[in-house]
């Protein structure tokens, strides 16, 4: 939805951006292109988003606690010649962003940060050319600068990109850009995008793009299903290029058992083993994988804890804090997490850390818990997933929401 919003603003012409998101990251980054230009209209079943290309009407841009939002917003915003203020609130104001102190200069573009956070000053407009970046923290700066890129026009420059980690996100920035007509780069190994000659504009008619529905929040309610009851969801894509549909690789070895018939995938109640996962690609599976391995008879071991520390919290040691109230053993070994997993899981009064992942993974984890599990600081979820409370309560679960 973030990456669709951001297509809609640099492509010129009117989008209807059909079955919307509507959680606070989707919301937070409909508010950034209207900032930037564009007039997006609620039309009940669809947004409708009208853009010139980026104009910014405000001088200052929020981006919400969505650490995507910042991370390809920004780029984006710099093809204005106009000075922006980029800022966020939550745990998006300690997260690292010296990303854009040591790009941007090369870019053209004027850049002042926080000793590397928030809030940003930027200043365009952003000039392409051959740049090497570093990949391995995160790869939503790289999306932001492909956007950015294709948007101006780049042609004959390359970004070359040292150890890029969660390339499935790339592949799916790359295939929105595709949808709303932008030139795509050459991809060389994941190391070296190319940009040869831009696509010519042709007279715009309406585009119509549809929001794919998220394997990211489907995750848990997939481990729900693996953990306590059979269930069936609709609206996933068998065919996504979304690194969280990694989800089913991770259930499969732990023993569960799905089917997609036609568009629904039908998950169903498994006696589930250890099982080992590298999550390297999709760090964002953590959460629900532990939940998943709270309830195989064993230690389960996941790589790929080194990508947790500047989540919106850092969920290695905050997972291994939570699920350890519930009487869930979790070790950390370098870049390995190790969960034992099988016993009898308690009731007890957990933390979500403001983290929408974390309190999702909890809810599925108190699922087959003995007693009743409090969730503090539970409206976390709406980050992402506002729903998923009352899709766990239509699965038959028991919530009680207490303020």
């Amino acid at each position: 939805m973030q990456r669709a919003c951001a297509g809609a603003l640099l492509r010129k012409g009117v989008t209807e951006i059909l079955q919307p998101g509507n959680s606070n990251d989707d919301l937070a980054a409909l508010d950034v292109i209207q900032k930037l230009g564009a007039v997006a209209e609620n039309m009940g079943t669809y947004i409708k988003v009208q853009s010139h290309g980026v104009y910014p009407v405000s001088s200052q841009v929020h981006c919400g606690e969505s650490g995507l939002g910042i991370r390809m917003f920004t780029p984006i915003a710099a093809l204005s010649s106009r000075e922006l203020e980029i800022t966020g609130s939550g745990s998006l104001v300690t997260r690292p962003m010296h990303f854009f102190d040591e790009i941007f200069p090369q870019l053209g573009i004027q850049i002042k940060s926080n000793e590397g956070k928030l809030p940003l000053k930027v200043q365009g407009p952003l000039k392409p050319a051959n740049i090497t970046v570093d990949g391995s923290l995160s790869s939503q700066f790289l999306t932001g600068l492909l956007m950015a890129y294709s948007a101006s026009g780049a042609s004959g420059v390359e970004i070359k990109v040292n150890d890029l980690k969660s390339k499935p996100y790339i592949d799916l920035t790359l295939s929105v850009m595709r949808s709303f007509g932008m030139s795509v780069p050459e991809v060389k190994n994941y190391e070296r995008f190319i940009f040869t000659a831009p696509l010519k504009k042709t007279e715009n008619e309406i585009l119509k793009y549809s929001v794919e529905g998220d394997w990211s929040g489907a995750a848990f309610l997939i481990v729900a299903g693996a953990i306590s009851g059979d269930l069936s969801i609709s609206g996933l894509q068998p065919w996504s290029v979304q690194a969280d549909k990694a989800i089913l690789t991770a259930l499969e070895a732990a023993g569960g058992k799905y089917v997609f018939e036609e568009d629904i995938l039908h998950v169903f109640a498994s006696k589930l083993k250890p099982f080992s996962f590298d999550a390297t690609e999709c760090p964002d599976l953590f959460p629900p994988l532990v939940a998943l391995a709270a309830y195989a008879n064993g230690k389960s071991v996941i790589k790929g804890a080194e990508r947790l520390t500047h989540k919106e919290s850092n969920r290695a040691l905050t997972l291994q804090e939570e699920f350890g109230k519930l009487g869930i053993r979790i070790e950390l070994f370098g870049d390995e997490m190790h969960i034992a997993g099988g016993g009898i899981l308690n009731g007890a009064i957990t933390h979500s850390h403001h983290d929408h992942r974390i309190a999702m993974a909890i809810a599925v984890a108190a699922l087959g818990a003995n007693s009743p599990v409090i969730i503090e600081e539970a409206e976390a979820i709406n980050k992402s997933y506002p729903a998923f409370y009352d899709d766990l309560q239509l699965l038959g679960a028991r919530v009680e929401k207490r303020n």
